[in-house]
């Protein structure tokens, strides 16, 4: 599996690289706007991610937003639905209304830190990914 991490946080970066490296290839970003280019490289090379798990609050371009962009790049890049990336979102905000807003905009996943790692296994899991 090929993973993007974006995490501008250095120890919780640290964390789910070390954690999600178990089940795949992770490249690692420390902001929104490094993600989307990322994102977006690695589909013209038609090397996509499997996964990307997206922080909320990062510098630049925050996650609500590089997550729209990421879809929107798979529409110009016409990736059908059921071959889109799956994408995890990642906060310290644990509201309803942050959770309804990632997945109104397109997210499959959202994992509070400090990340419980039974959880996040569980919903890798779900997602079809393990």
């Amino acid at each position: 599996m090929k993973i993007l991490i974006a995490e501008d946080e250095m120890i919780s970066r640290r964390f789910i690289n070390k954690f999600m490296s178990k089940y795949g290839d992770c490249d690692i970003t420390v902001d929104g706007a490094e993600a989307i280019d990322v994102f977006e490289l690695a589909l013209e090379e038609g090397n996509p991610y499997d996964l990307v798990c997206l922080d909320i609050m990062m510098p630049e371009v925050d996650g609500l937003q590089a997550l729209k962009e990421i879809r929107r790049l798979e529409k110009v890049h016409h990736i059908e639905e059921d071959k889109r990336v799956k994408i995890i979102m990642t906060t310290a905000l644990n509201d309803v209304e942050n959770v309804k807003c990632t997945f109104k905009e397109g997210s499959e996943g959202y994992a509070v830190k400090p990340i419980d790692t039974k959880k996040m296994i569980q919903v890798i899991e779900r997602l079809q990914l393990i």
